[in-house]
């Protein structure tokens, strides 16, 4: 008996350590490094086993193998859907904009078979920039005009919404369900990417999300040594056509990455709770130094060097009665921004800190900093994205984040 899947705010550590039981009898999986398995004749069932979990069904590595099948099964029982992966989190993302030329896998749920969906116009705003270079590959290879509108625009049939929540890379909440509402009543999808928001921290699917995608590279990898996408959708058909498509786009995720990716699922419930309340801590920590004057302290930290915070434990109840507090049930983001004063301190805080990386990326067990402009030449160049990791945020030897922060604010404020 498979372990019992956690209700919408809880992460089970017994789910994400037994939760590929039925897939094989190693504690830890091998790192295959074949690509081909002799045929073996399954009674009752396709020969070839394409796409299987089973062990015995797998044939060859471009459809399944052992390790990314537990893989598979972990994550869409810790995401309450059914997870397929890829060899990026753009992958993933482009798959959304490729396959089958129509989005094929974003059909209407109350269909058996899946329908063909082709959005008209795609509704996006901010988030990461890499996400709109996949639409625009799928955009070029379209015949007929399908227009990028803002989420606030009004909605069409036929439309896409994709939101991005929390943000990248402010790290601010978006009212998942006001967008599923809106889109949902003209008959179009909602896309979530929740990659800075991973369980336990929110489950888009409650909140009316259709498809969710996560860059697996974060919080699941959890330990920046590997690449990966992840899509999560609500049926079994749905995720048999994604599986389709991925054997013919060739995006499967190697053996040595789903070795690693099921490793760090293992202490998932461990890292995103400590995370997030270092996150969390930190971000109002430096919010309150925001409200000093420059001619004062707050905690150390010199008054007007940093101006601004983005978190969504700072956001509150918006003009529509969203509160971030209701949709991140299982705490908040660990990643979010910071803006500071002049550009020289933005550039020189990254490195003026100890224990903070300089280091593009985000999700890993080490924290990480930089200076956003620097892969986004979009990005506002006073702001600084910070990703908090296990470290201690505060302890009395002072080999810590918060101590970090506040001597690396103190060298720049001279700047």
């Amino acid at each position: 008996m498979s372990p019992r899947e956690p209700a919408p705010g809880q992460l089970s550590g017994t789910v994400l350590i037994h939760g590929d039981q039925a897939t094989g009898a190693e504690v830890a999986p091998s790192i295959s490094v074949t690509s081909s398995k002799s045929f073996r004749r399954v009674p009752g069932g396709d020969p070839n086993g394409l796409g299987a979990m089973d062990p015995d069904r797998h044939v060859y590595s471009r459809y399944s193998q052992s390790v990314s099948s537990r893989v598979d099964q972990v994550l869409g029982k810790i995401n309450h859907g059914h997870a397929i992966t890829y060899t990026s989190g753009l992958a993933a993302a482009s798959s959304v904009s490729l396959t089958s030329d129509a989005f094929t896998h974003l059909a209407y749920a109350n269909s058996k078979a899946l329908a063909h969906f082709k959005p008209k116009r795609i509704a996006i705003s901010g988030g990461y920039m890499g996400c709109y270079g996949a639409i625009g590959v799928y955009l070029r290879g379209r015949f007929e005009e399908t227009p990028i509108i803002d989420l606030e625009d009004e909605y069409q049939e036929g439309d896409l919404c994709w939101l991005e929540t929390p943000a990248n890379p402010t790290g601010e909440s978006r009212d998942i369900q006001y967008y599923a509402n809106k889109i949902h009543a003209v008959g179009g999808k909602l896309f979530i990417d929740s990659t800075f928001g991973p369980p336990p921290l929110q489950y888009p699917f409650k909140f009316g999300a259709d498809c969710i995608l996560h860059s697996g590279t974060k919080y699941f990898g959890g330990h920046s040594d590997l690449l990966c996408g992840i899509l999560i959708v609500k049926t079994a058909e749905e995720r048999e056509e994604l599986w389709k498509d991925r054997v013919y786009m060739g995006n499967v995720m190697g053996s040595l990455e789903s070795w690693l990716l099921l490793r760090s699922l293992r202490t998932l419930h461990l890292r995103i709770p400590r995370q997030s309340a270092s996150g969390t801590e930190i971000a109002q920590w430096l919010h309150k130094a925001t409200l000093v004057p420059q001619d004062q302290e707050f905690d150390g930290i010199p008054g007007g060097v940093v101006t601004k915070v983005w978190h969504s434990s700072l956001q509150g109840t918006d003009k529509r009665g969203f509160n971030p507090a209701s949709q991140m049930e299982g705490g908040y983001n660990a990643t979010f921004s910071i803006l500071l004063a002049r550009v020289a301190q933005a550039a020189a805080l990254p490195h003026s800190l100890e224990y903070f990386v300089p280091a593009t990326s985000l999700g890993g067990v080490e924290s990480l900093v930089e200076h956003r402009i620097k892969a986004d030449p979009k990005e506002n160049p006073l702001l600084v994205r910070f990703s908090i990791g296990v470290e201690e945020v505060e302890e009395s030897r002072k080999h810590d984040l918060k101590d970090d922060i506040r001597t690396a604010l103190k060298v720049v404020s001279k700047l």
